[in-house]
């Protein structure tokens, strides 16, 4: 049997971490300090968040390959999300990798995102360098922040050799890392040295033949689809013959027109791929993440990416209202079905399912947020779409229903711990832990149904006066909790198409607050506003003053309205409820009622009623 080797001139790492620690500003300073630029070149921020709603929101959303050079050696860096929605990219990430650096904020020390990348991380045996990031803050805990660190590897049941893990302490807006607390810091050189003798080497069997694991797909107008993996042993050349396994084990052949390579962010053309390195591959079609590229010689599967099952489903169908075709370029069901089974290639942690309903489907994923991310990215490319309210996937076991349960960490002033504790517990949350720093602030640790949590950030948000903090993990499935009410408001519908009148409007005030402003084109079931009371009211906003003669001067002119918050995405998923969608166009969000018809509806409900008394 032939000894393996490792490949010297290569590392191949990730940089793991909650949301907003930092991760994607250090891989900024490790691409400016490693000569990747020139010093009076012009460089923008967080040049990993390519995609416009990574730079809109501030946080990670896919996660990106780049190269930078080190004393001689090569360093592979996938930037990954910290956010738990999007895990299947992590999970994705570290197929590819021999090693993690993890980013932990030096106030806000671990929190569940950290918890769940973590753990997939040691899970997978990998060796981890941890940089207690942010050293400079004000409220910053290091030794504290530190010992939670140790207690999470323990807790996640690391090895003795990972628990042995090598600390460093960083800025990374500042990019400087040193090795003590009180050393002196100047650059990321004790982190670049770290990596390089904490990390091991690829390794690889030099008799082995060509293969690849497909990690990861692109798309090139001029090359068509781009395969990214990482080369498990032999080498690959340009316009070789090999074949690609598919999750049936079917072997099809292709050839390779292209071979690319990551040199900083972007990519750069080699004749040869050397084992270890990660590359992208031009010239195979129909490929999914998960598949084996190899030789035709000896066709051999290597194991596929696992990744978890999803926890919400959400109805996406056709655009169906009166306004349908008005405002975007892809409107039929064709398009819709297209669009999803292209986002199902790309994304190992969506799923879609075909319905009784020719132009609706179900889409299943990891989150909320990763749902919204999907229809905001969807109605950019010139979609119009309606979806439904995302709802928990339950499961039976053994005769019992179960739901997913969340871990959920919630950091806000001692104030709002009651009106906080008391919304939590009406959604079936239990608290687990409170913890007073003394400082003003109060951290509560709360186990809750995934359900409990889907409309609740808005509110939460409102409760804590916007300075709240709110953060929570899947922990797994647990008996059902029993139900609760997702909303103790109703709507107001409005009972017929046309334009929204100022005077209608402001009588309609006291009725509940209003979502749409004068002016706007409205139809019949279209949701206007929210009621005070529990119950739909249908209403008529489209009014007009009956005008007579006897009229006193000046009187009718002065009508004003209160201000409308304008309805975002997230905002609007969360307000619906079951029998209500969100209708999404590239100009408008609106809020419809699935059934449109005032009449079909009162008959829909009186036959619920009939049902409820037999």
């Amino acid at each position: 049997m032939s000894q393996k080797i490792r490949n010297e001139g290569l590392r191949n790492i990730a940089i793991i971490a909650h949301v907003d620690h930092g991760k994607t500003t250090l891989v900024d300073h490790m691409f400016r300090q490693s000569g990747l630029f020139r010093q009076n070149q012009e460089v923008a921020d967080r040049i990993m968040d390519s995609m416009d709603l990574e730079r809109e929101r501030g946080i990670t959303i896919a996660a990106k390959n780049c190269a930078v050079i080190s004393g001689g050696v090569k360093i592979n860096i996938i930037d990954t999300p910290g956010h738990a929605d999007f895990g299947g990219e992590v999970e994705r990430a570290l197929s590819m990798v021999d090693g993690a650096v993890l980013l932990v904020d030096a106030s806000e020390g671990p929190l569940p995102q950290t918890r769940f990348v973590l753990k997939k991380t040691l899970d997978r045996g990998l060796p981890v360098i941890v940089v207690v990031n942010k050293i400079d803050r004000k409220d910053a805990r290091v030794e504290e922040v530190l010992n939670e660190i140790y207690d999470l590897f323990i807790d996640l049941d690391a090895s003795e050799e990972q628990l042995e893990f090598p600390v460093l302490y960083a800025i990374g807006r500042e990019g400087l890392a040193k090795e003590t607390l009180d050393g002196e810091g100047k650059d990321l050189q004790p982190l670049f040295t770290r990596i390089l003798s904490t990390i091991p080497a690829p390794f690889h069997d030099p008799d082995e033949p060509f293969r690849m694991l497909v990690s990861d797909l692109g798309y090139s107008d001029f090359l068509g689809r781009l395969a990214v993996g990482r080369v498990i042993s032999g080498t690959a050349r340009i316009n070789q013959t090999l074949v690609r396994i598919d999750e049936s084990g079917a072997a099809k052949p292709l050839r390779v027109s292209k071979l690319q390579v990551y040199q900083g962010p972007s990519l750069t053309e080699t004749d040869e791929a050397e084992p270890g390195d990660i590359i992208v591959l031009s010239g195979v079609e129909e490929v999914t993440i998960g598949d084996t590229i190899c030789t035709t010689e000896a066709p051999k599967a290597l194991p596929r990416i696992h990744v978890d099952e999803p926890t919400v489903a959400m109805r996406f169908a056709i655009n169906s209202s009166p306004f349908a075709g008005r405002e975007g370029k892809f409107v039929q069901s064709a398009k819709l079905r297209e669009r999803l089974a292209k986002e199902t290639l790309r994304n190992v942690a969506i799923r879609v399912e075909e319905t009784e309903d020719k132009d609706s489907f179900t889409v299943k994923g990891r989150g909320e947020f990763q749902m919204a991310i999907l229809v905001e990215t969807m109605r950019r490319e010139g979609f119009e779409l309606s979806v439904g309210r995302p709802e928990v996937i339950l499961k039976t076991e053994g005769g019992v229903k179960k739901e997913p349960v969340e871990h959920l960490f919630i950091d806000c002033d001692e104030a709002f711990v009651g009106v906080v504790t008391e919304k939590l517990s009406i959604r079936k949350g239990r608290m687990l832990n409170l913890v007073n720093h003394g400082s003003g602030r109060v951290r509560l640790e709360f186990s809750i149904p995934s359900r409990g949590l889907i409309g609740y950030r808005d509110e939460f948000l409102t409760d804590t006066k916007g300075t709240g903090i709110m953060n929570s993990s899947l922990e797994g499935y647990e008996e059902y909790r029993g139900d609760f009410p997702s909303r103790f408001t109703g709507s107001i519908v409005c009972d017929r198409e046309g334009v929204g009148v100022p005077y209608a409007l402001f009588n309609l005030e006291p009725r509940g607050r209003l979502f749409i402003t004068p002016g706007e084109p409205v139809y019949e079931g279209m949701i206007v506003g929210e009621h005070n009371r529990d119950n739909d009211i249908n209403v008529n906003p489209c009014k007009e003053k009956k005008l007579t003669n006897m009229r006193a001067s000046g009187k009718d002119e002065n009508v004003i309205l209160s201000p409308v918050l304008p309805m975002t995405l997230e905002r609007a998923l969360h307000f619906v409820r079951e029998d209500e969608m969100v209708e999404i166009t590239p100009a408008s969000i609106r809020l419809r009622k699935t059934v449109l018809s005032a009449k079909d509806r009162h008959t829909l409900d009186g036959a619920r009623k009939k049902e409820k008394e037999s």
